[in-house]
């Protein structure tokens, strides 16, 4: 029988941070899920870390890949559940019943459920919230705004979801996450209350300017290039405000 969610964690050397990963998975009340760890050959504590969690359903996978997204790819390749979530290693599920409430949520059988991320710090403690809110109506247009859902809270129904492009190599998640929401005739919003921690590590502009072409080329594909421009151009000010503020973060 399928498990409703598969809970998918790319890793590579991610000792240092996994542990918080697993344990909020192991403390939710909603036990209807596979966990899936996608280990690029760690040469840390990362594998054993991993198979010492008591966690019914994980399976774990170790082999050389070709980068994150090559890696999810396998992730995708392996699960089984009716939903697929990505959580990376230093994020975790913002409190026990964020898979209970996805699942109250699956009984119109959804494309896309959705909902909110707050940031942590390395301690756990919450620093902020994500620079952009997730809208309560989500549609493929909305991404036009940029990336106005964090994907590790994005909850995409397996059936619709295709292998992320290769062909970009710091915002697949972008174009990806607009192929599900083109594929998808109803989508679920969780409400306010966060359902992902996201760990805010502070190395987050390294490929910023990479990033925001590859997402600039991603929206002429999607929206034509007169939207995609319109749309850069109003990202100006949001930008400025926040490098004032203390820096970007990408998700």
């Amino acid at each position: 029988m399928e498990p409703l969610f598969s809970i998918i964690t790319v890793t590579w050397n991610a000792g240092e941070t996994i542990r918080p990963t697993l344990e909020s998975v192991q403390r939710q009340t909603n036990s209807d899920y596979e966990m899936l760890i996608i280990d690029g050959a760690s040469t840390d504590d990362t594998l054993s870390i991993a198979r010492q969690a008591s966690i019914a359903g994980l399976r774990v996978f170790s082999e050389p890949d070709h980068g994150l997204y090559d890696a999810m790819n396998k992730g995708i390749a392996r699960s089984r559940g009716r939903y697929i979530m990505f959580l990376n290693a230093g994020d975790a599920l913002a409190g026990d019943t964020v898979l209970a409430r996805l699942a109250m949520l699956t009984t119109d059988n959804p494309g896309v459920i959705y909902g909110q991320t707050q940031l942590v710090d390395a301690s756990r403690q919450v620093v902020g919230k994500r620079h952009l809110t997730a809208p309560r109506r989500l549609t493929a247009d909305s991404f036009l705004n940029g990336m106005v859902v964090c994907h590790q809270a994005f909850v995409a129904r397996r059936d619709l979801v295709p292998v992320y492009d290769l062909r970009y190599k710091f915002s697949a998640d972008y174009d990806w996450c607009i192929r599900v929401l083109k594929a998808s005739s109803l989508n679920a919003y969780a409400g306010r209350e966060p359902i992902i921690s996201y760990l805010a590590e502070g190395v987050t502009t390294r490929h910023h300017r990479a990033s925001l072409w590859e997402r600039y080329r991603i929206m002429c594909q999607h929206y034509g290039m007169a939207r995609a421009t319109l749309a850069h151009l109003g990202f100006i000010p949001r930008y400025l405000k926040r490098r004032l503020r203390g820096g970007a973060n990408k998700q």
